[in-house]
């Protein structure tokens, strides 16, 4: 990723909160030198002394063939928004667009035991949905032996993050205030998002 010094990150730390508030991402890997593609729900583990990502394919998805032999790279992106030059002192400007994004990459490790695919289970049940742990734990031996059979349960451990929070930081004060105020107006909740995070500049 092409960072500017002014763009980046300041602690590792940072990311990783990022990661865990947007952590509905893309994952990426090379199938024969043409790259493919899965949306997926991770958890984020930093609780040790490595950054671990976990989830799931469904077990037709054909990526699950690719990750263990293959570099993957996963996108954490949102929010984002187009800046006009409107809100710039100098007329002759260009529109540009502010967003944040952390990319992480790493060789992931297919999970085959039951017992390690209902830990990712769990652990996405914890992290995503808590009130459904009692339902969860309710159900059948049957049901969930056959949930495991219908998926592919990985964990990735990062071996490189990157990231990038393009927030306006080369433009004045004055230019920030204008267009974290206009992207407060607008009805369209990623560009308010957006706005909270200029403000915190």
């Amino acid at each position: 990723m092409y960072v500017p010094n002014q763009f980046q990150f300041k602690e590792e730390t940072e990311k990783i909160a990022f990661m865990k508030q947007y952590s509905f991402a893309t994952i990426i890997t090379n199938k024969e030198q043409v790259p493919i593609a899965t949306q997926l729900p991770f958890y984020i583990d930093d609780r040790a002394d490595k950054l671990v990502l976990t989830s799931h394919f469904a077990l037709a998805n054909e990526q699950a063939k690719y990750i263990e032999a293959n570099t993957s790279l996963v996108l954490f992106t949102e929010p984002h928004a187009y800046i006009s030059p409107v809100h710039y002192d100098k007329a002759e400007s260009v529109p540009t667009w502010d967003y944040i994004s952390v990319h992480a990459y790493g060789k992931a490790t297919i999970l085959e035991e039951e017992s390690s695919k209902i830990r990712v289970l769990e652990e996405m049940i914890r992290f995503y949905d808590p009130n459904y742990l009692a339902q969860w734990d309710s159900l059948s031996d049957k049901f969930k032996k056959g949930m495991m059979r219908g998926i592919v349960a990985f964990e990735l451990e990062v071996t490189d993050l990157q990231g990038q929070k393009k927030l306006s930081q080369n433009k004045s004060e004055a230019e920030r205030q204008r267009i974290a105020e206009h992207l407060e107006k607008t009805e369209n909740t990623v560009e308010t998002e957006l706005a909270s995070y200029i403000r915190k500049l």
